[in-house]
């Protein structure tokens, strides 16, 4: 595991990394990254949202780790700060999951959650 700034905290692992690179790859466009949001909604008052983003804006946080970056928009990072990023494959699916040290509940489905106080 990689944390990718010293001003934010967010960390990344290889596997989540190695996963970003191949997305990228599949798009043919080198100057994307990964952008990790926070919106409103689900049963539990938050989800996240991640794309990948050729744009980065004025109040981004970029950071990188692995070779690979990270966009954090001002809204999200302070919901996002001292999270880990993996990619996960099990029997169950595969998929990016978010260890968020800021969520104070989730939902049932486990798609929305709660933030302690940010």
């Amino acid at each position: 595991m990689e944390t990718v700034s010293k001003t934010f905290d967010l960390k990344l692992t290889e596997r989540a990394a190695k996963k970003i690179a191949e997305l990228i790859k599949s798009e043919e466009n080198s100057n994307l990254a990964l952008r990790i949001y926070i919106t409103g909604g689900g049963c539990a008052g938050y989800r996240y949202g991640m794309a990948l983003d050729d744009n980065v804006y004025e109040d981004d946080v970029v950071v990188e780790a692995h070779g690979v970056k990270v966009v954090v928009d001002s809204f999200s990072a302070p919901f996002l700060e001292g999270s880990e990023i993996d990619y996960v494959e099990d029997v169950m699916g595969s998929g990016f999951s978010i260890n968020n040290p800021n969520v104070s509940s989730t939902c049932g489905c486990g798609h929305s959650f709660s933030a302690k106080r940010c």
